[in-house]
């Protein structure tokens, strides 16, 4: 008897999840930011010395889209904003380039439809609206913008010319500093984790009303 291929993952805390029908409850939110962290943007490619994580991307792009809403952003779109690439970190820490996307087909299609709304289960994610995913997708691309002139490294002439980037890059980094390190520095992934699990979790106990009317406590040193 032929044992079916195996289409599970084992994840740090121990849990399994099953790619193909995956559960809402398979991962914890340290399995998360951890796979998060662990997942390159840009191919991991990187004038730093590290590559850029899709967890500090994601915290980057809560920031931009807090900074361009055009009234406070609740607690759960927040986290919609959070965890816009959480499937990358469930998938086996895969954030395909953009001139891969296209050859991928259906079967990376449907497995990360299910990731997504499994994610969606989990965190009790609001649906998008038109108006609220163009703000997103806004947030998104400047994020990238920005992240290809002062992490990958390309010339702001290039940007428009060879990636059809039109947006004119942020010149602050959104995200606080790191001790030790310059803005726009990819961080370890150690720290883009814990920071990754201390705005979820904030945000998290934010919905819940723990902490109504607080300021978020997004950035703390130790877990």
């Amino acid at each position: 008897m032929i044992k079916p291929p195996r289409a599970w993952i084992l994840l740090r805390s121990g849990r399994r999840l099953n790619l193909l029908d995956p559960a809402s409850d398979a991962w914890t939110d340290s399995d998360l930011a951890i796979g998060l962290s662990r997942t390159f943007r840009w191919g991991g490619h990187s004038r730093w010395d590290l590559p850029l994580s899709v967890a500090q991307h994601s915290l980057s792009v809560l920031a931009i889209r807090r900074d361009l809403a055009p009234e406070p952003l609740t607690a759960a779109e927040a986290l919609r904003e959070l965890l816009h690439d959480a499937t990358e970190a469930l998938i086996g820490g895969f954030d395909p380039i953009t001139p891969l996307k296209p050859h991928l087909g259906d079967g990376y299609a449907e497995i990360n439809r299910r990731l997504q709304a499994a994610v969606n289960r989990r965190y009790d994610l609001p649906p998008w609206t038109v108006a609220s995913h163009r703000l997103h997708k806004d947030a998104d691309r400047l994020a990238a913008a920005s992240e290809a002139l002062h992490v990958v490294g390309w010339r702001q002439p290039a940007l428009r010319r060879e990636l059809g980037i039109t947006l004119t890059p942020l010149k602050d980094d959104p995200l606080p500093t790191a001790p030790g390190m310059l803005p726009w520095e990819p961080w370890p992934a150690p720290l883009a984790a814990e920071r990754f699990e201390a705005a979820l979790r904030d945000l998290i106990r934010q919905r819940a009303g723990v902490h109504a009317g607080k300021e978020p406590v997004a950035w703390p040193m130790e877990a």
